[in-house]
């Protein structure tokens, strides 16, 4: 797995931040956390997506997809304002067909929040920075208060 160069909104310093760490990135020079963009496919998916530290918003996508490319800002926004709290990681459909058969992705771009590497949140389509935020606060939320729908906790017990 390769890190990826990710510039820090904060003093703007570039960072080579790892695909999988068993904390949260944070920016060498003003120690600000750092927005965390991947890619994982098939074949590390479960390391990088599953086992990760914190929830985990999935863009299950593809270069050809008009509205994955329209989404891929606002997702990129999402991370940036969720920055230490949130990891997304982006998953290219048509060089991950395991995962595509695994989520039953029949629509793309599919959009997941995992936590503690169960699904908690899903939707499919393109929409706006803030409309995306909102979705993934309250599904973090969600998963993770003690009155949370029964599949959600049962889901948070498994793990």
């Amino acid at each position: 797995m390769s890190a990826e160069l990710i510039r820090c909104v904060n003093c703007d310093s570039r960072n080579r931040v790892p695909a999988v760490a068993s904390g949260t990135p944070r920016c060498g020079n003003c120690r600000e956390p750092l927005p965390w963009i991947v890619t994982a496919g098939d074949d590390t998916f479960a390391e990088v997506a599953e086992r990760a530290s914190i929830p985990v918003l999935v863009d299950l996508w593809a270069p050809w997809c008009g509205p994955c490319r329209k989404v891929s800002p606002a997702l990129a926004q999402v991370a940036r304002d969720m920055a230490g709290r949130v990891k997304l990681v982006k998953v290219n459909v048509d060089e991950a067909p395991g995962l595509a058969r695994r989520f039953g992705v029949q629509a793309i771009p599919t959009l997941m929040v995992l936590r503690a590497g169960r699904v908690a949140a899903r939707r499919t389509g393109a929409a706006p920075a803030a409309e995306l935020r909102t979705w993934v606060e309250r599904a973090i939320t969600r998963a993770s208060a003690p009155g949370a729908p029964a599949d959600v906790r049962s889901r948070r017990r498994a793990s």
